[in-house]
């Protein structure tokens, strides 16, 4: 295995307009990375879930985890660290994100690791073969996605799925009515977050690709419902 690499096409990818539009101040700009890259801030936009929701992904991930994992976007914090922890000696990493600036951010967290690579690719346009990881992981992505992009993101997850294998999906969820939450955080996210509202309004299934037979899908809750991970996984054939 050689070190860790950042595979960047010879066309650069551009920018989605959404996220140059709703996103340049936590993603897009190089300051950015400087003001979200704290384990502190995240877990604390996150209401101090952040490291229950990163260690129920991993779990459910397996340990040691094996075979090809996908990363769909990179994650401020420390997500993918301990994903790396958990690899098997022989199983392969592969992150993508649209954003040169998270992939730097990212392989300057990592350091050299045997069998991870970074790539600069579109999470609705990837560069992978049909069924060649085991899992995929999207960890807080489609909240961030206006619907279309959202589908495809979801439809390219599946399709690069080997069958018999699993794409896990965290992300926001309608909390429960008695939750307090739900007053506060429905003017942040209107505000902050003008796609995320979608997850409170709709379940994550009605955006799966129809023409995808076979797929079990498990939900879990957090935090009074306001966050939710479903594994999705396809029919082995």
């Amino acid at each position: 295995m050689g070190t860790i690499a950042r595979v960047v096409d010879e066309a650069p990818q551009p920018v989605p307009s959404y996220l140059e539009r709703h996103y340049w101040w936590a993603y897009v700009h190089p300051n950015a990375v400087r003001v979200f890259e704290r384990q502190w801030l995240v877990n604390l936009i996150l209401w101090g879930n952040f490291g229950r929701l990163r260690d129920a992904a991993l779990e459910c991930l397996g340990m040691p985890i094996r075979g090809r994992t996908l990363q769909v976007a990179c994650v401020y914090g420390n997500l993918t660290q301990r994903l790396v922890e958990r690899l098997d000696g022989d199983a392969l990493l592969h992150v993508v994100d649209i954003l040169p600036v998270q992939l730097e951010n990212l392989a300057r967290k990592l350091g050299p690791v045997p069998g991870t690579t970074l790539e600069l690719s579109d999470s609705a346009d990837l560069n992978a073969p049909d069924g060649h990881y085991d899992q995929v992981l999207v960890f807080f992505l489609l909240h961030e996605q206006p619907l279309e992009t959202r589908k495809q993101t979801l439809a390219e997850a599946l399709r690069v799925t080997k069958p018999g294998g699993r794409v896990l999906l965290v992300d926001y969820h309608r909390p429960h009515p008695a939750n307090p939450l739900r007053l506060i955080m429905t003017p942040v996210l209107r505000l902050l977050e003008p796609f995320a509202l979608d997850l409170w309004r709709d379940e994550i299934s009605t955006w799966l690709p129809e023409e995808v037979q076979g797929l079990e899908m498990q939900k879990q809750t957090f935090f009074g419902g306001l966050y939710q991970m479903i594994e999705v996984r396809r029919a082995a054939q």
